[in-house]
């Protein structure tokens, strides 16, 4: 039997209530693992719920009685780290019309954070060309492949066709050169907005090989093999990207973006690039999210 790796509403109450009670966040992981649930996905959503709702007396991680790090279960999953995609050496990435600056990365897994990839005028132009047409956001169920509506995310958005017109396809360009993948390869840009308390719990980007729903996807297209979040406003408080397997928070600041990595040529995936947004706390969020595949996609 597959590991869960999706939080249902039942389950996000549970923690919330054990949590209110006293009970331990390493307890809550304990009995989540015996549930079927997938331990670095168990530690990871529990943490979240602790950090963001200031339970547990300021816990920093959670950690099962000797369990393993995160690179320690990366290994044991099998995942191989091959060259990156990405230059990981230098300050700048030169694209067609635009120097981008390289803020910070890590190797293991591949996670680079940029500055001035867009101009604060594309972000408020992207921001203004979706404003009429968002819906609530979705995603893929594990079992079915369809797109569902859950509590975990609480965002609004809409997509750009690749190359849909002259200002896109200058954007689609740019993160294609960024990314070091073909701009064939990649799905439209999607747009998102959160408003005060939306967020987004811990989750993969790649479609988990052995959930039955993800072999929908992984026809058109293959595998999604890398993420490029791009931030389109200041966020006054809150709505941070971050990786609970790496201890990384990453603070919306407009015009700039994070990139990360997670499948190799051998259509392996990475399970340390367990990521999510943090609730907004103050303000609004704004990001534009470019997913690239193995392979064309249509």
């Amino acid at each position: 039997m597959s590991k869960i790796t999706h939080l249902s509403p039942e389950w996000q109450s549970w923690i919330l209530e054990n949590l209110d009670r006293g009970c331990t966040p390493q307890s809550l992981v304990e009995v989540m693992v015996e549930k079927n649930f997938d331990p670095m996905f168990a530690n990871a959503i529990v943490f979240h719920f602790v950090s963001t709702s200031g339970k547990g007396q300021g816990a920093t991680a959670v950690t099962l009685p000797g369990a393993e790090s995160g690179q320690q279960r990366a290994l044991k999953s099998g995942y191989v780290y091959e060259t990156p995609r990405i230059p990981m050496h230098g300050g700048v990435i030169k694209t067609a019309d635009r120097d981008v600056k390289v803020v910070m990365r890590i190797e293991k897994p591949v996670v680079v954070v940029f500055d001035n990839l867009l101009s604060h005028e594309e972000c408020d132009e992207m921001v203004r060309l979706s404003e009429k047409k968002l819906k609530r956001s979705a995603i893929v169920d594990p079992t079915t492949g369809r797109d569902e509506i859950i509590d975990d995310r609480t965002s609004f958005g809409t997509f750009f066709h690749v190359r849909e017109s002259e200002f896109v396809a200058k954007l689609d360009e740019r993160i294609s050169q960024l990314m070091h993948w073909p701009v064939e390869k990649g799905e439209g840009i999607q747009i998102l907005n959160y408003q005060v308390g939306g967020e987004y719990k811990p989750h993969y980007d790649y479609f988990p090989p052995q959930d039955q729903g993800s072999h929908v996807h992984l026809r058109n297209g293959g595998q999604r093999v890398s993420t490029l979040i791009m931030y389109l406003n200041d966020v006054e408080d809150g709505g941070e990207t971050i990786f609970p397997e790496l201890g990384l928070a990453v603070a919306p600041r407009k015009g700039s973006a994070v990139y990360f990595e997670y499948c190799n040529r051998s259509s392996q995936v990475d399970p340390l690039t367990l990521h999510g947004g943090a609730p907004v706390r103050r303000g609004e969020k704004w990001i534009a999210t470019k997913w690239m595949r193995e392979q064309n996609f249509t």
